[in-house]
């Protein structure tokens, strides 16, 4: 009757050990070089993301002084 329990927690275990982790840790020599990247990586997604919104703006002036435009016309 014990070993039903046991058997559960041991197949618990091992299946929680094999599911990889998302957050990785840098060590090691190259741990500042990983570092930078990933913060390149993330200051070049934001910059998109923010020409991306200028781009939209923009739009939307353009489009609101045509609108206005051609109403006084």
């Amino acid at each position: 009757m014990r070993r039903i329990p046991a058997f559960i927690l041991l197949v618990a275990l091992s299946s929680a050990c094999s599911i990889p982790a998302e957050a990785q840790i840098f060590r090691g020599p190259d741990s500042a070089r990983q570092a930078q990247k990933a913060a390149d990586k993330q200051q070049k997604a934001e910059a998109k993301k923010q020409r991306k919104a200028m781009k939209k703006y923009a739009k939307a002036q353009r489009k609101a002084a045509k609108g206005a435009q051609r109403h006084h016309a």
